[in-house]
């Protein structure tokens, strides 16, 4: 495996990020948007996995406009509290900007076939895949939000009021207890999905809790839905970027 921590240059600046894919050969991307928890060890493991698939994965810290290392260490009240700062001031459209500089990024790399592009997004950044989907429908083939936060809100580019302009398929994994996203939200962007006519799934997952896909969340990890959450991606990517 080839990686690699490199700035992307971006409208607002240096956007630093880690980059994984297989050594030789072209491979289909895979744009990895993080959790409000920030770019960190625990998912360059995870794009590593990806990666180990056949993706050439882009990992950005989508803080850079604010700090290039942040990352929450311990989940203490004011700890939390600087990791809401950051994620407030994360907004929707800065994210569709900062989708353009990556598109453009893997468009120029030889080890990238940037004709087939999938993207995922955890927590605060399911929107932002919706977002990069519908703002580039031509370049997207497959998406997926994983236990997404904020999926049906007043914003109008909330994920619901975007989700009919969705061309690829998407697939969104729905934690059981899950605040950021109680079922009146999924209901709303399912409602929203039919009137787009792209394929979509929203899946379930009983009894797992908001982050229940990363192994260093204590208390809320629960590997079963996280390696089935694994089973969908993997499938979702093959069916449409292979």
């Amino acid at each position: 495996m080839i990686e690699k921590e490199l700035d992307i240059p971006t409208p607002d600046g240096a956007m630093n990020s880690f980059v994984v894919y297989p050594d030789g050969g072209k491979h289909p991307v895979v744009l990895f948007y993080m959790d409000a928890p920030g770019k960190r060890e625990e998912l360059h493991d995870m794009a590593r996995r990806l990666a180990v698939a056949g993706y050439y994965v882009v990992l950005p810290n989508l803080y850079y406009r604010r700090t290039r290392d942040y990352w929450l260490r311990e989940r203490t009240e004011a700890a939390m509290a600087v990791m809401f700062e950051h994620m407030r001031a994360t907004t929707t459209a800065l994210n569709v900007r900062d989708t353009g500089a990556l598109l453009k990024f893997v468009d120029a790399q030889p080890e990238a076939d940037a004709s087939r592009i999938g993207a995922v997004g955890y927590c605060m950044s399911g929107p932002f895949v919706v977002a990069a989907a519908a703002n580039f429908p031509d370049r997207f083939q497959a998406i997926a939000s994983i236990h997404g936060a904020g999926m049906a809100t007043d914003a109008p580019d909330s994920p619901h009021r975007l989700a009919a302009k969705l061309k690829c398929e998407s697939y969104f994994a729905c934690a059981e207890i899950d605040k950021w996203a109680p079922k009146k939200d999924i209901d709303a962007l399912a409602a929203a999905l039919e009137g787009s006519g792209a394929p979509y799934t929203i899946e379930w997952y009983p009894k797992a809790e908001h982050g229940f896909v990363f192994p260093q969340r204590k208390g809320v990890y629960h590997e079963p839905s996280a390696e089935r959450h694994w089973e969908r991606l993997l499938a979702l990517f093959a069916r449409n970027l292979r």
